[in-house]
């Protein structure tokens, strides 16, 4: 579904991501890990092309895009990328200006050109699958972070993407409002939905992901599946990472 092979990333003089080589196979949860710093945002952003690789190769279904420093990928490609994806951001980013309803219609009227009751009919689908329906036409500034971040998933999902990407989906909510995020986002892997987070949540990671991606300078330092990483990590800077992650914290099944 998604292969990276070789991705590096400069910002000036420092690599951010070092020669990067991930698979993430389609209807699976990945979770990127690792301290503030590491690239897993940037990497994040990489795939669908909000930031550019300077080396290295995408490919995201049908559409490959090879990466040379100063030469950006054209846009036809670009395109074929992002058609595939939904992004959902760490701070929500609603536009204030726009009902609940008209935030998630609005990719569908300008970039895709729905009529508006078609547009309409989904969004309202797409809220009801988030558990937001009653807010249809509330304003972004009157919901909690807890509804205005499912918001946010509803508007990523409503161009029907293959992939999902979530950049730190919980970490601007209160513990007490993470937790309606968790569940939607829990749904949707059950679902089936190709899903790529990063996150400093590792309960979130824990408990949804299928595969988890520890980075470390901009290095792939662990991978493998959850209860390998968190329960018996291989690297001393893994192991150190996820020492935050107490027992208590664990799926049930693990212990």
């Amino acid at each position: 579904m998604i292969r990276l092979e070789g991705i590096s990333k400069r910002f000036g003089g420092h690599a951010v991501l070092r020669n990067i080589d991930l698979n993430i196979p389609e209807g699976s949860v990945t979770a990127l890990i690792g301290p503030s710093g590491s690239g897993k945002s940037t990497l994040l952003r990489c795939v669908n092309l909000l930031e550019t690789p300077d080396t290295g190769t995408l490919r995201l279904g049908e559409a490959v895009a090879h990466f040379r420093a100063g030469k950006p990928p054209e846009q036809e490609t670009v395109r074929g990328v992002r058609g595939q994806t939904g992004m959902v951001f760490q701070n929500f980013q609603l536009f204030p200006h726009q009902t609940v309803v008209d935030n998630v219609m609005e990719g569908l009227v300008t970039v895709q050109n729905w009529d508006r009751p078609r547009a309409q009919a989904r969004a309202m689908e797409l809220l009801d699958k988030v558990g937001m329906t009653a807010k249809a036409q509330a304003w972004p500034n009157n919901l909690s972070g807890g509804q205005q971040q499912r918001v946010a998933i509803a508007r990523a999902l409503a161009p029907s993407p293959r992939v999902l990407l979530c950049d730190e989906p919980t970490s601007a909510l209160d513990p007490s409002l993470a937790g309606e995020v968790v569940d939607v986002l829990r749904r949707l892997a059950a679902e089936g939905m190709t899903m790529l987070m990063a996150t400093h949540d590792l309960r979130l990671a824990a408990s949804i992901a299928q595969q988890v991606v520890l980075l470390d300078n901009g290095v792939v330092v662990e991978f493998g599946e959850p209860r390998k990483v968190f329960t018996s990590p291989s690297d001393p800077r893994t192991k150190d990472f996820v020492a935050t992650l107490t027992q208590s914290a664990l799926p049930e099944e693990w212990t």
